[in-house]
């Protein structure tokens, strides 16, 4: 499978019409050409600004648009962010994420936020930020600052864009991207899938990351979480079978990408998240709440590895009855170790 990025629309709707098996299967073996099998990168996120962002993003309770249950949050000290970045360490992260409700962020954080960086890439974690748009300047400061990915997503097709948000523009996007590559840091954007989309869009989206100078090394794939007081509080669920087929698709087109499971996850029993990692994904985001909404936790993230054999060779040569006795020992350092009340996670990706 050759890295392209000149596809079309009509090529990726394609994809999305092959029958499922056909389809999931194609995508094991570009995954298999490219990643090792088995293997699943875990990140935590922390949201360290909450709430009153100006934007209109129609999927978002963080917006000042809606009334949500979203209580605002100045952006955090720098000591908590860093205890919170210890603690996902324990809890087996390897990268650690933090996320600014801003449209852009302003010149007076930038020194807290290059703190928050310098001091979580002490502790070992690769990190990564999404604040909004960012200028070329501030791009190149975060990056020498020791950031390693920058949060983005181009969230859904251009031609739908306008029915999602209307105070950035899909450009506004565009650039912001080109800023994060031009000054040598790494790119994670994808989309939200159940925006009430068509399957035309969802290709859309799949083409406009693909088709980026340099794909996305990270590609997180967001099924939307309902919230009320939000505009798309009552759109209609995704189809599990659609939300695998994106994550095939996406790992076909996208070959190198690492395909990320997002929001949504708390919504999606063992055996659909099975089928996607069966598709090509090969990332979780980790932790007891992605924004305000409920994720998986550790120890039933840990205990759904361990059936899959992912990320345990280890484990998979042991005899059952050891296995059992470690997988429950790690469950309990986890649970000791799990953020308190204190630590607000934040979806990074919206």
């Amino acid at each position: 499978m050759e890295v392209r990025n000149n596809w079309t629309v009509e090529e990726v709707q394609a994809l999305f019409d092959k029958p499922f098996m056909d389809l999931v299967f194609e995508a094991q073996q570009v995954h298999r050409q490219y990643h090792q099998p088995n293997q699943v990168q875990v990140s935590t996120l922390l949201s360290i600004k909450t709430g009153a962002c100006p934007e209109d993003c129609k999927y978002c309770p963080q917006s000042a648009h809606y009334r949500t249950d979203v209580d605002k949050e100045r952006l955090l000290e720098v000591e908590r962010v860093l205890d919170a970045a210890t603690k996902a360490k324990q809890s087996g992260a390897t990268r650690f994420c933090m996320g600014a409700a801003w449209k852009n962020p302003k010149e007076r954080d930038m020194p807290y936020l290059l703190d928050m960086v310098k001091g979580v890439k002490e502790m070992g974690l690769e990190t990564c930020m999404t604040l909004g748009m960012i200028t070329s300047e501030q791009a190149d400061t975060l990056a020498d600052a020791g950031l390693d990915y920058y949060n983005h997503n181009l969230d859904t097709s251009p031609e739908y864009y306008g029915n999602i948000i209307t105070t950035r523009t899909y450009q506004d996007r565009l650039d912001t991207l080109s800023h994060v590559r031009d000054a040598g840091m790494k790119i994670c954007s994808g989309g939200i899938i159940g925006m009430g989309e068509s399957s035309r869009d969802r290709a859309g989206l799949l083409v406009e990351l693909a088709n980026l100078p340099v794909h996305p090394e990270s590609v997180p794939i967001n099924m939307l979480v309902k919230v009320k007081g939000t505009p798309l509080e009552s759109v209609d669920d995704v189809d599990p079978f659609d939300f695998i087929r994106i994550i095939a698709v996406a790992r076909i087109i996208m070959p190198m990408s690492a395909v990320r499971l997002s929001a949504g996850r708390e919504d999606m029993n063992e055996q659909m998240q099975a089928l996607c990692f069966m598709a090509g994904a090969n990332s979780v985001f980790y932790g007891c709440k992605l924004l305000t909404t409920p994720n998986p936790g550790e120890d039933k993230d840990m205990q759904l590895f361990a059936k899959l054999g992912i990320n345990s060779e280890q484990q998979a040569a042991k005899p059952d009855e050891v296995q059992e006795h470690e997988l429950l020992g790690k469950v309990a350092q986890r649970v000791a170790s799990r953020p308190t009340k204190d630590d607000i996670f934040y979806d990074a990706s919206v």
